[in-house]
């Protein structure tokens, strides 16, 4: 089965990006496809993966016909976006294997015999991952591992074939996470998202239920714990979110220091470590793209997108500064029909807040795309918020803020063209 080709359709996502640089190491043929290029597809194409922008038929025929394809794995958004997509065309008339990531991982972890470690949590999962994977290096434990972001530690996805273990950021969206049979999860946060997968809160937490009841064992935090109306029951370990043990971990953030927290309980379940030993190691972690990091001279860059992680990095921004500047670019309009009126007061400790157009992904084409102006109509009155957009004019407030010694947190959760990506080419940084 070593030989078996593997194509990647929307390879570009955090989620398949690090699953086809697993399967290429773990000796499949890999090739794979997104529709723009990015910062992921030149990273992946640097690990030695062939793939291709532009989804049309003609390309993956091209490919099917140097080296046929086995298996198409899609992201969730594929379909969503599109269910006449030309890729999944080519697959159906061509009698190829098609699935979400999840069937192949299963896959993966049961021909190299892993046990899943599990990360879930509406919040804070690629963070509390990158905190596993950097612990784990560190404690010299080796392991295989899937992370949403770029780290200076360690690459997106990683197959180890010395391996016992593979740490994943286990993500609910699309009931992905329903997939897996973990032999411990760890959850970081339990709020509601993905309304339009769940379309109420009781659904959202129904699945965290059902999530947990897959787990062998499970750490969670006693306030979630409570939110999800659980039992105690001996294999879930409940954690104190006032824990004194917090004060122990040098982390900036209230929410970092809490991943650490439930991160090192997680590793002390499994393998048997002091947690003082864990939590030293955890302390010195250095963070991962997109949380929290800096680009420029007092310009940060943030993947936060609702209001709780807003709320949290926030939190973070202010044991650094006092004159906090947001610009923030809302991850998909169909998330900001259910949220506008969450926003209400989240930002009117900031000194000034620029909103820029909503980055679209996985649209309903029927629906309304609210404006910035729209969206700064829901805020509380005291927040001096203006709508912008991306362009040059923009980047040159952001500079002048940056000089006067302001510190300018900006907020995006989208991909490519986003606002992120807007800033990096700007900062110049690699």
């Amino acid at each position: 089965m070593g030989t078996m080709h593997i194509y990647f359709s929307g390879i570009g996502g955090a989620g398949i990006g690090p699953l086809a640089l697993i399967a290429h190491q773990a000796g499949y043929t890999v090739s794979g496809s997104d529709k723009k290029k990015s910062q992921y597809t030149d990273y992946l194409e640097k690990h030695g993966i062939e793939l291709h922008v532009g989804q049309d038929y003609d390309k993956i025929a091209k490919i099917h016909a140097k080296s046929s394809i086995d298996w198409l794995v899609m992201s969730s958004a594929v379909p969503l976006e599109n269910p006449d997509h030309q890729e999944l065309i080519f697959a159906k008339e061509n009698n190829i294997k098609m699935s979400k990531r999840d069937e192949l991982l299963n896959l993966i972890l049961a021909e190299k015999n892993l046990k899943l470690i599990a990360v879930a949590g509406t919040h804070g999962k690629t963070t509390a991952t990158a905190m596993l994977i950097w612990t784990c290096q560190k404690l010299g434990i080796p392991v295989s591992y899937s992370v949403g972001a770029k780290t200076s530690f360690a690459d997106m996805g990683h197959f180890a074939p010395e391996s016992q273990y593979f740490l994943y950021e286990c993500d609910e969206f699309d009931r992905n996470f329903l997939q897996f049979e973990p032999y411990i999860s760890i959850i970081t946060t339990v709020d509601w998202d993905h309304h339009d997968i769940f379309e109420t809160r009781q659904l959202y937490k129904d699945a965290f239920k059902q999530f947990i009841g897959q787990s062998e064992q499970t750490v969670i935090f006693d306030r979630d714990a409570t939110y999800l109306d659980l039992n105690d029951e001996p294999n879930i370990v409940r954690i104190d979110q006032d824990d004194p043990l917090l004060n122990s971990i040098k982390l900036a953030g209230l929410h970092n220091r809490q991943n650490a927290l439930v991160v090192a309980k997680g590793l002390q379940q499994t393998f048997d470590i002091p947690l003082e030993q864990i939590l030293a190691n955890l302390s010195l972690f250095p963070g991962s793209e997109r949380r929290f990091e800096k680009l420029a001279p007092n310009i940060y860059t943030d993947y936060a997108h609702t209001p709780e992680e807003i709320s949290a990095t926030l939190q973070l921004a202010n044991e650094i500064s006092d004159n906090i500047v947001v610009v923030y670019e809302p991850l998909t309009n169909k998330r900001q029909h259910f949220m506008k009126d969450m926003y209400f007061d989240i930002f009117t400790s900031v000194k000034k807040l620029y909103w820029v157009p909503s980055y679209l992904a996985r649209e309903d084409p029927d629906q309304h795309v609210l404006t910035p102006d729209e969206l700064i109509a829901h805020l509380s009155p005291q927040t001096n918020a203006e709508s912008a957009q991306l362009n040059d004019e923009l980047f040159g407030v952001i500079q002048e803020h940056a000089k006067n010694g302001d510190l300018v947190l900006c907020l995006a959760g989208g991909g490519g063209n986003s606002l992120d990506e807007f800033l990096r080419s700007r900062c110049k940084v690699q």
